[in-house]
């Protein structure tokens, strides 16, 4: 018999804006759908985890499209030395058995820039270039010449006092100890994130974890597992965000149903594809990939940024 938590898990799957999700669940408004959908998805999903074996290499999710296995990885993309000989050993491999290998725009300079075979996404620039749509632009940066980085200025300095307290807190963790440190750095977030923070998984869980993985990358799979956990499917974290922050929305996830269209266009050889790109992008691009699993069909033209 079903319980009630997997038909609350199937409704969220299955609503396509927040007034649906709103319906779904019996909510008074859109905010309370979204925040209590929040808290039903991560639990389910917390369990589902639990009960997955480790994965014996570089972590991702696999789609099949068409033939073609696609897997997408998300990485910190910190820059540091342990994550780009991870990489680099992973995706030589990949290479020299023939497989087509796609990165997130910026991550080939950080660590594959003298690695033939590592096509490089217009991602960026297709979002930059979509800002001519939104009324509202402030904080959204330019393109800067020989783009190669992945910053972007939007709320920079509030990003910076965020991510400075988290540090500090991750400090004194051996002083004070796992428990309180993780408690301290969640009322921390409280005051330092909002709505949109929300939506694209800012967090101190996200922080430690993510510092976490990129010092060890055998640490990835739990920061994979947390951005899983914490996005609600594509349609409902976009429309969340687009309702508080629409040059957000177009920079964050946006930019993954862009990625997935980049590579279900361009493969067209390649028996095995492998997508590198930052974890907080991942179940995004699987989603939208899933989309052409399904019954979406592969654009005949695209146009490159």
């Amino acid at each position: 018999m079903r319980e009630q938590g997997d038909d609350r898990v199937d409704a969220i799957r299955e609503a396509e804006t927040l007034a649906d999700l709103s319906e779904l669940l019996d909510t008074d408004s859109i905010h309370e759908a979204y925040f209590r959908a929040k808290r039903i998805w991560e639990s389910a999903l917390a369990e589902e985890q639990s009960g997955r074996p480790d994965p014996d290499r570089l972590p991702g999710t696999t789609v099949v499209v068409d033939g073609h296995s696609i897997t997408v990885h998300g990485v910190t993309h910190a820059g540091t030395d342990a994550e780009q000989a991870s990489l680099r050993t992973h995706v030589q491999r990949f290479l020299d058995r023939g497989a087509s290998v796609y990165c997130e725009q910026g991550i080939r300079p950080m660590y594959f820039g003298n690695v033939d075979g590592v096509c490089e996404m217009d991602d960026y620039l297709w979002a930059t270039a979509q800002r001519e749509d939104i009324d509202d632009r402030s904080g959204f940066a330019t393109v800067p010449e020989g783009f190669g980085t992945m910053s972007v200025d939007f709320g920079e300095v509030a990003s910076e006092i965020r991510d400075a307290t988290f540090a500090l807190i991750d400090a004194g963790s051996a002083m004070y100890g796992e428990q309180f440190e993780r408690a301290l750095g969640d009322i921390a977030a409280d005051f330092l994130t909002d709505h949109t923070d929300r939506a694209i998984g800012n967090s101190y869980e996200a922080f430690r974890l993510s510092r976490d993985a990129s010092e060890d990358p055998s640490r990835l799979h739990a920061l994979q597992q947390y951005y899983e956990r914490t996005f609600l499917p594509q349609p409902l974290e976009r429309e969340w965000l687009r309702r508080h922050d629409p040059e957000l929305e177009l920079l964050s996830h946006a930019r993954n149903e862009r990625m997935a269209e980049y590579v279900a266009y361009h493969n067209d050889r390649a028996e095995e594809v492998h997508l590198i790109v930052g974890a907080a992008h991942q179940h995004g691009v699987a989603y939208y990939l899933e989309q052409y699993q399904r019954d979406k069909e592969i654009p005949t033209a695209f146009e490159l940024y």
